[in-house]
């Protein structure tokens, strides 16, 4: 891993930096292609996933659009993979806002999927760019488990730290962390940083919050409107901060050079949190987190054999469904019409208790000889 360069701490609107294009390798491996995690899983834990897999799972109430994680159940082990060919690790933007981008079919430049295609290519430059490249480097006790040969020079900065976690009843879940780069503390210490970037793409659309007038005077409004935007996408990168024991987060402002201009951005400030304090600030409650991961493992664990599939719908709550099982399929149809029909029912309920309740209220004023309503809000309401 690579040194944060503290120089650009001081980028200003004022004084930007353009966001160069840093051809570098990211390897994006899922769990069981893992060779550390196979190996680990021949001595130790029962449970195994990705940082960026665990904190989809945990942040999965904040989340608007749909996704899906892969579990196998082999023995008495699980595995979470993401599928191939998916749309996993691309960034989302403006997901939790209040009108957020919609597809129109037409691939427009601020289409969610080109939005998320951009946001990941800035994360992966800004990434990059902000280290101090061809200096010392901190190296962990074993190579980059990804790199082929030759790749060395090319394979962006990353350090994987593999942690163990003791869920209790026999659950220990083995995950593979990431840190992005480190920095020297006020006593020449090393603490491990994740480095991540948030995107302006139009302000007339995304919260109507100019970075380029506020960013400087006022950044926690800044912030703030991120936060509502955004709030699924900051609550899984502090999420993988804590699961991977960083010491520091660094969010990087990154807006589009001109509004219509995909391809150039522009570095207009930088801001740094500890992950634990940053949690507390955006009420991110890790004990829900993991619960909500502890009642998912539960639930696969009394699965048979198999490959199964986690997916969130975006109007549902989170389902689980094996592939191909009609069987399953038609009990979780028949669960969910239940639900409809429960829910239904139960504002009928409602309904009839309000209409008793005028309906013995207006004999009771009748009998007093006075008219309870005015006669066009009686029509109105029968």
């Amino acid at each position: 891993m690579e040194y944060y360069d503290k120089t650009y701490d001081r980028v200003t609107t004022k004084n930007p930096k353009r966001l160069r294009r840093i051809n570098r390798i990211f390897h994006k491996v899922t769990t069981t292609d893992d060779p550390i995690i196979r190996r680990l899983a021949k001595t130790q834990g029962n449970v195994f996933a990705t940082d960026a897999i665990l904190a989809t799972m945990m942040c999965c109430p904040r989340s608007s659009y749909s996704w899906d994680v892969v579990v196998q159940r082999v023995g008495n082990k699980l595995f979470f993979d993401k599928r191939d060919d998916s749309d996993f690790d691309l960034l989302t933007v403006s997901e939790t806002a209040t009108e957020p981008p919609q597809e129109d079919g037409s691939g427009h430049i601020n289409s969610p999927r080109s939005l998320a295609l951009e946001a990941t290519f800035i994360n992966h430059n800004f990434s990059q760019q902000v280290l101090r490249m061809k200096e010392d480097k901190h190296g962990f006790q074993e190579n980059n488990p990804f790199a082929q040969g030759g790749e060395e020079s090319e394979v962006a900065s990353v350090g994987y730290r593999y942690r163990k976690w003791d869920l209790g009843n026999d659950v220990v879940l083995i995950a593979r962390t990431e840190h992005d780069a480190v920095t020297s503390g006020p006593n020449n210490e090393t603490h491990f940083m994740n480095i991540k970037a948030l995107n302006e793409w139009d302000s007339r659309f995304s919260g109507g919050v100019d970075w380029r007038s506020r960013l400087d005077t006022q950044r926690g409004a800044v912030l703030a409107t991120e936060l509502k935007n955004n709030s699924c996408k900051l609550a899984k990168w502090t999420v993988s901060a804590l699961l991977a024991g960083s010491d520091q987060i660094k969010f990087g402002y990154v807006s589009r050079q001109h509004a219509k201009d995909t391809a150039k951005h522009v570095l207009l400030g930088t801001q740094q949190f500890k992950p634990v304090e940053f949690a507390n600030q955006i009420n991110l409650n890790m004990d829900n987190a993991w619960g909500i991961l502890r009642c998912v493992v539960d639930t696969c664990m009394k699965l048979k054999e198999g490959k199964y599939l986690i997916m969130k719908d975006p109007n549902k709550v989170l389902l689980l469904a094996p592939p191909g099982s009609r069987q399953k399929h038609t009990h979780g149809r028949y669960q969910y019409h239940h639900a409809c029909f429960c829910y239904v029912l139960a504002w009928l309920g409602i309904w009839l208790m309000l209409l008793l309740c005028v309906w013995e209220w207006e004999k009771r004023t009748d009998k007093e000889g006075q008219e309870p309503f005015p006669s066009e809000f009686r029509y109105t309401m029968y």
